[in-house]
């Protein structure tokens, strides 16, 4: 698929089948994170893999939406603090370097024919307590991961004109 088809494509899965990720498919998911680019190549992220099966009321006090648990797996990316770049003016990269990951890792899912759903409202407590998350690791984001069952809505965005500035401001 080409790269542009993939990116218009891709959708927020909201139900998924029951049906196992195959290893090699995980694998490569994994490995779009592992190869994302980061701020000097630090790398100040940690990739988890939690299987559903047995967990789902545990994972519900992540979040609560039952489809969030319907997949076999969910994959969180955490920021590992003391790794990050940080900029002049105090300004730390972890956030950034983990969200990019977060987006490779979705779409080589949808190339693959697996489906996510980003998830930040989570409850970052229950993350630290549920994935026994050390000081100085925090949890950024969420996805399920697993085979749609459910088809792509309308996607409604905004206009370039609206959202590209040239040159300056205004």
């Amino acid at each position: 698929m080409e790269f542009s088809e993939l990116i218009r494509n891709r959708y927020s899965v909201r139900a998924y089948k029951p049906d196992p990720v195959p290893d090699a498919l995980l694998r490569k998911v994994l490995e779009a994170g592992r190869l994302a680019p980061t701020a000097s190549n630090r790398q100040p992220f940690r990739l988890l893999v939690i299987r559903t099966a047995g967990r789902r009321e545990e994972l519900r006090r992540l979040y609560a939406h039952a489809w969030f648990t319907e997949a076999p797996l969910v994959l969180g990316v955490c920021t590992v603090a003391n790794e990050a770049w940080v900029r002049r003016d105090g300004k730390s990269y972890a956030d950034v370097d983990a969200a990019i990951v977060m987006d490779h890792v979705i779409l080589q899912a949808a190339a693959e024919g697996l489906g996510t759903c980003w998830i930040g409202a989570f409850d970052p407590k229950a993350a630290r307590e549920i994935f026994a998350l050390p000081a100085g690791v925090e949890a950024l984001a969420f996805t399920p991961l697993g085979f749609p069952a459910d088809r792509p809505g309308i996607k409604e965005r905004r206009s370039l004109e609206e959202l590209v500035r040239r040159e300056r401001w205004v």
